[in-house]
């Protein structure tokens, strides 16, 4: 079964992959947006021998996957899903970006302690230190990215960036990493130390 799992989520993923990009608003935004999930992908699928993580951090990665696709076939202003959440919650703007930033920081959290356990590198209240620390190194470098993308191609990437007028969206979006962080360390540790026991990792 652990090694159905990968399996099935990697085609999972190459269908959303295409239905994403099927019908995209806008092509150039759609490749920015799932960007993230075209690099670590390979990366994910050339290291599998070596280094095979528990089914349960496959699954969240394609969850992760899935919301980045969303944003990139609606554009981050426009998921249809964070117009609801607008009308419902009386929200003073499109929020879907910020459940995309939720997911950067509570999956690399536990991406992130997984290999900190199984390689030994750290255990104990370093451990939260390190998967934190790692978690806002990633948002940082994700704004930076985003910095990038609008310096070099001008309004191009005011799709991409989603701010929608929002002035402090770079340090909001920061946040929501912090807390997607956060929550995944509280609600998740147990369950994912259940995962990983009796796991023996390749090389580990």
């Amino acid at each position: 079964m652990q090694r159905r799992v990968p399996i099935v989520c990697l085609v999972a993923f190459g269908v959303g992959l295409m239905l994403s990009e099927t019908g995209a608003k806008d092509r150039f935004t759609w490749l920015l947006e799932v960007l993230p999930a075209l690099v670590a992908v390979p990366i994910l699928v050339v290291t599998y021998a070596r280094f095979r993580f528990t089914s349960m951090l496959y699954v969240l990665m394609t969850i992760h996957a899935g919301i980045l696709m969303m944003g990139g076939h609606y554009t981050y202003a426009e998921v249809p899903l964070g117009f609801w959440m607008e009308r419902v919650f009386h929200f003073a703007r499109n929020d879907y970006d910020r459940i995309g930033h939720f997911a950067q920081g509570f999956v690399p959290a536990l991406v992130a302690r997984e290999i900190l356990i199984r390689k030994n590198v750290v255990r104990g209240r370093w451990l939260v230190l390190f998967v934190m620390s790692f978690c806002m190194a990633v948002s940082a470098l994700y704004e930076l990215f985003e910095w990038l993308a609008a310096v070099t191609t001008s309004n191009g990437a005011t799709a991409f960036l989603g701010t929608q007028g929002d002035p402090w969206d770079t340090q909001e979006d920061m946040f929501m990493c912090l807390v997607g962080a956060s929550v995944a360390l509280i609600a998740m540790s147990r369950l994912h130390d259940r995962a990983l026991r009796g796991y023996v990792s390749p090389n580990a």
